[in-house]
């Protein structure tokens, strides 16, 4: 379980992952060797687990997001959400309830490299129906740590 050292330890990697040890004892409040301790445990335990740098989407390339719900074949989910997983227009795949059995997330350089996307879930034998909505505005796009 985390205490509200780890708690805040990780609150401040999320803001910047590029924090030093020594930057994140001083913001903490705790020593140095305290920090690189629970750092290397939290990682250990793969609650951090990994470091990544966030893009911005559209200066990379990336024009439109989407969001796709998929009907699949009963029996087929995983292997089919595997297939679309291995898109590298697909960001994620969600097992959901509800209409649907799938929700993609992904994204697209244009309409033309959309409708090829479509195309290809569409062909994939199991795939019975798919409804893709364009995202028009991002008005959050970030992960909670802690539930409150």
């Amino acid at each position: 379980m985390l205490d509200d050292t780890d708690r805040r330890i990780i609150e401040v990697l999320e803001r910047d992952a590029r924090t030093s040890l020594r930057g994140i004892a001083e913001e903490v409040g705790v020593s140095l060797g305290t920090v690189s301790n629970r750092v290397k445990k939290l990682e250990e335990n793969r609650v951090i687990k990994e470091y990544r740098v966030i893009l911005d989407s559209e200066k990379v390339g990336w024009g439109l997001n989407v969001v796709i719900g998929l009907r699949i074949q009963k029996g087929r989910l995983i292997e089919i959400q595997e297939i679309i997983a291995r898109d590298s227009r697909v960001y994620g795949v969600y097992d959901v309830t509800g209409e649907f059995d799938s929700m993609i997330i992904a994204r697209a350089s244009d309409r033309n490299d959309l409708d090829d996307l479509s195309k290809n879930l569409l062909s994939i034998d199991g795939v019975k129906r798919s409804v893709t909505h364009l995202v028009l505005n991002t008005v959050k796009e970030s992960l909670t740590s802690f539930p409150k």
